[in-house]
């Protein structure tokens, strides 16, 4: 059986990559992938958590389920985004993205 270690470490290496995809990218597309990332990592620890402490609740299962919801939705609205702007600016790179300035 795998100890929970190491599911919380790569759990952690998944998020640290995803908020290096999105500090270090100026693509809107690459963000969002980041993003996307660093919810799957805490999708990870919800499932180890629940397998570990409490595997007969199903607690675990439904917030990680909401996840899921939560990062599809956030996937569409962002995607929506990104496309309307990319077809009022014709870029994507987020240093150029300056809507809220006059």
């Amino acid at each position: 059986m795998i100890p929970l270690s190491w599911y919380l470490t790569l759990s952690a290496l998944l998020f640290c990559v995803g908020v290096f995809g999105v500090l270090a990218r100026r693509n809107a597309v690459g963000i969002l992938m980041g993003i996307e990332l660093m919810l799957n990592a805490v999708n990870l620890n919800l499932v180890a958590f629940w397998r570990y402490l409490t595997p007969t609740a199903i607690a675990g299962q439904v917030f990680t389920l909401i996840v899921f919801a939560v990062a599809a939705s956030e996937a569409a609205v962002g995607l929506a985004l990104i496309i309307s702007i990319y077809r009022r600016r014709s870029t994507i790179v987020a240093d150029e993205i300056n809507l809220m300035k006059w």
